[in-house]
């Protein structure tokens, strides 16, 4: 957590300077690598239907996750029929594997069990999202269209769009490769993209900007919709790529926070983390609610949050989905 605070100031922290070391060696690594890719050095993939990638430079926090929800919701809407692949980071394999809604996040991973319950989408998971792609159009064969999810350095599978999302606030941080900062790929992987996508605020690269709104309030234990008391005071615990935009968020609605605890991505909860959390109802992300779901309280609620397109995006999108899709026939 100490480390992806200093990444996102815009100076290098003087620790951080032992780090540069090796990212230039993984600068190096990954530029090999994708050459490698560019010049058939490596196979890639290519699926039968067309790709979108949805994907970022940066590591963690720049709204994947509700933008591959609301790109399947739309895609259905307008007579696609949308497959959603995904690493599924956490789950136990065998890869690839056709994610169940009834499945645990132990099973399938706590992000494709999100969107498979949110979307009625299929979902296979898979590290290598090549294998995933290839069981989807197996498995399922009306799926037209797959969305893969945090895939943009998975260059073993072709694709046919990305979708390079940024969170505006904290932009590509101190400008640094991992591990002396955020960046997966440098900020000239922005320059020239055609669809890169700001949540939160418009950045300097992005064509689109994506508002994301916080949704309706449940249950953890249940699932049952409620109406939140806001006069009352709150805890808050929040394993995202960014915690603190949940706690802001929080606040934003007039909710009162008496005590908040982050954690980091992914983590792994159990009832011993809300041991110094009593006495108020808690608060949590739709994500972390199913992991938390077999010892929750009656007074513990999770919040959905919904990615709002433009309509100048959908429509431009559907556009080049249209032409890509032909180009597959």
């Amino acid at each position: 957590m100490w480390l992806q605070k200093q990444w996102y100031k815009a100076r290098l922290h003087p620790l951080l300077f032992l780090l540069t070391p090796l990212s230039l060696v993984f600068w190096l690594v990954t530029n090999l690598r994708r050459s490698f890719y560019a010049f058939g050095l490596m196979p890639r993939y290519k699926a039968d239907v067309p790709v979108i990638v949805v994907g970022n430079i940066s590591v963690g926090g720049t709204g994947k996750t509700p933008m591959v929800v609301a790109l399947s919701q739309w895609l259905k809407d307008e007579g696609w029929n949308p497959g959603i692949i995904s690493r599924g980071y956490g789950a136990k394999g065998p890869f690839p594997y056709d994610v169940l809604a009834s499945d645990s996040p132990e099973k399938a991973g706590d992000e494709p069990l999100l969107m498979r319950r949110r979307t009625g989408c299929p979902v296979v998971i898979a590290p290598k999202r090549a294998q995933a792609a290839k069981l989807m159009t197996e498995q399922h064969p009306k799926v037209d269209v797959i969305i893969c999810d945090d895939g943009l350095q998975h260059y073993g599978l072709k694709r046919d769009i990305e979708l390079i999302m940024i969170d505006a606030e904290r932009g590509t941080g101190n400008g640094w490769l991992l591990p002396a900062g955020p960046l997966r790929e440098g900020p000239w992987r922005l320059k020239g993209a055609d669809w890169v996508i700001s949540n939160y605020g418009r950045h300097i690269f992005a064509r689109h900007v994506v508002d994301v709104e916080p949704g309706n309030w449940y249950r953890v234990d249940n699932n049952e919709q409620v109406a939140l008391k806001t006069e009352s005071k709150f805890n808050a615990v929040a394993g995202i790529g960014y915690p603190q935009r949940f706690f802001n968020s929080l606040i934003e609605q007039g909710i009162e926070l008496e005590n908040r605890q982050g954690f980091a991505d992914h983590h792994a909860f159990s009832q011993q983390d809300f041991s110094n959390l009593t006495g108020n109802p808690i608060l949590m992300t739709e994500k972390d609610a199913g992991k938390c779901q077999p010892f929750a309280q009656a007074d513990w609620y999770y919040q959905t949050i919904e990615a709002k397109l433009p309509e100048v995006m959908k429509t431009n999108l559907l556009a080049e989905l249209e032409r890509k899709k032909n180009g597959h026939r």
